[in-house]
């Protein structure tokens, strides 16, 4: 049984659905970033945190790799070409997609009013619409590296939802419809119901 700290609609939700997907038991512990119940298990404060037999595993990208080698479900094997671009994939989605929609939402309502440049998210969002061309070529079907679901398809979903929210523009219908047939999957919606538990 993993346990799982942090709170909802945050980087959290792609702990659960990784969890769903591989079908692996859990317990949910409500927690805000930077408050006593995250900081025990992590030195930044940050969100969220895997308790596995009382080791804490923090950050979400470390976390899905974890469980996917431990269970070797959703990943190439370890030390394999395939590995490699797959790691490769998902560093390219955390560069050149999450830290975008991350930057906009820190100047828009996360950093102190006076250290916000509201005027970057134009940038920024032109910056997206280059970038997700790039993730669209990279783009195999009916996955993103092909016939098998990977960690990547998780992260990538997870931050095109952060984009819509953000009205970040998506205009690729190859990349729509791959987000709405990832939505519709029954461990994404258990992911859902998750988050609205209390």
């Amino acid at each position: 049984m993993y346990t799982v700290i942090g709170a909802a609609q945050n980087r959290t939700f792609r702990v659960i659905w990784m969890l769903e997907e591989i079908g692996q038991p859990y317990q949910r512990i409500r927690a805000k970033q930077h408050t006593a119940e995250i900081k025990q298990h992590s030195a930044l404060g940050k969100m969220p945190v895997l308790l596995d037999d009382g080791d804490a595993i923090t950050d979400s990208m470390a976390i899905m790799t974890y469980l996917a080698d431990k269970h070797g479900a959703l990943t190439a094997g370890a030390g394999t070409i395939a590995r490699a671009k797959q790691d490769a994939l998902a560093f390219h989605i955390l560069d050149d997609l999450e830290s975008l929609v991350w930057t906009g939402a820190r100047h828009g309502f996360i950093l102190p009013e006076e250290r916000r440049v509201p005027d970057i998210k134009d940038t920024l969002k032109w910056e997206w619409a280059r970038n997700l061309k790039s993730v669209e070529v990279r783009f195999k079907g009916p996955f993103l590296m092909g016939e098998e679901m990977t960690v990547p398809d998780i992260l990538l979903t997870h931050v095109l939802n952060w984009g819509f929210g953000a009205k970040f523009p998506i205009e690729s219908e190859v990349l729509l419809d791959y987000s709405k047939r990832m939505r519709a999957r029954d461990a994404f919606q258990r992911a859902v119901a998750s988050e609205k538990e209390e």
